[in-house]
């Protein structure tokens, strides 16, 4: 096995993945930073899920609004729903797994926010009770998926955006997904902060 050519094979498909995702995903990415930025700019806030890597990256996202992306400004309101064990384990042990995110935006999800519903398969359970729940209240949502957009993709109503990235392979949709959420975050801050000097 010649390591340095799998590496380089690697890279290769992510390079051909994300040459794929510019041809159909700009006007979504777009869209997506359009409504969030509307969003932030009228007072609501974006609380954002997902499990595993795509927790991460639902974390990773929230801390670019909660800090800064690349340019000094101020806060800006974000909410990662992956991140408080004793909340994700009581609702997990009380009811379900399926549960952990719903909760949550039940609680603090007002009409005008928006969810950031990630999941590459599109079809964590999880995430779609969240985008179930996210209707109810009277939050939009932006989805990042893959694949076929599984169970969430039928959820979405207007305003709701799809990210969704034309793979397969869930490492190559992860990569897209990062390289999406940093296009949003740029877009959120320049559409409120405007062009940088």
């Amino acid at each position: 096995m010649d390591l340095n050519a799998r590496v380089t094979q690697l890279f290769n498909d992510s390079i051909a993945t994300k040459q794929a995702a510019l041809k159909t995903l700009v006007p979504t990415i777009v869209a997506g930073g359009q409504l969030m930025a509307a969003a932030l700019k009228q007072g609501y806030k974006i609380m954002s899920c997902g499990n595993g890597g795509s927790a991460a990256d639902a974390q990773h996202f929230s801390a670019e609004l909660l800090n800064r992306f690349e340019r000094e400004r101020v806060p800006l309101p974000g909410i990662a729903l992956t991140t408080d064990t004793s909340t994700l384990t009581s609702i997990s042990n009380d009811y379900h797994y399926d549960e952990v995110f719903a909760k949550q935006l039940r609680a603090l999800g007002q009409p005008g926010d928006v969810l950031l519903a990630i999941s590459t398969s599109g079809n964590s359970p999880n995430v779609v009770r969240a985008m179930q729940v996210a209707h109810e209240k009277g939050v939009h949502i932006v989805a990042l998926t893959g694949r076929d957009g599984g169970k969430m993709a039928p959820l979405l109503q207007a305003p709701d955006v799809e990210i969704r990235v034309p793979a397969k392979v869930t490492a190559r949709i992860q990569e897209v997904h990062l390289l999406a959420l940093h296009c949003l975050c740029d877009l959120i801050d320049e559409q409120l902060f405007g062009a940088r000097a």
